[in-house]
């Protein structure tokens, strides 16, 4: 079984920062697009950060100029390294992983999500 554990999430003060890591387990054959969602409550779940297997990026309006996504392939690993937070950004933020196991289709596949609060 595949999974994406996220992890760095917290509580921080509006202008701090913090980073997220998530690692992809499992039989992984490759892995394609990863990227960062997020869900604020009563919201739908939203795009964040997307980031391509040679590293092209693509940001939502909202965070581009604060949040950078990055990738460590050899480790199955995606990042968002995310700074001058604001208490808009509060939310679940969930990874997602468009990844092969095996001899099989490419797939989608989500982490249970880490909850990031922006407050003083």
């Amino acid at each position: 079984q595949v999974q994406l554990v996220e992890s760095g999430g917290g509580l921080v003060q509006p202008g701090g920062s913090l980073r997220l890591s998530c690692t992809a387990s499992g039989i992984i054959f490759s892995i394609n697009n990863m990227g960062w969602y997020r869900q604020a409550p009563g919201a739908e779940r939203d795009l964040v950060a997307l980031i391509t297997t040679d590293a092209r990026t693509n940001y939502a309006n909202s965070v581009k100029g604060r949040f950078t996504i990055s990738r460590d392939n050899a480790k199955n690993t995606v990042y968002l390294q995310m700074n001058s937070l604001k208490p808009e950004d509060t939310a679940v933020y969930y990874c997602n992983a468009l990844l092969r196991t095996g001899a099989t289709t490419y797939m989608n596949y989500w982490g249970k999500g880490t909850l990031v609060t922006v407050s003083s």
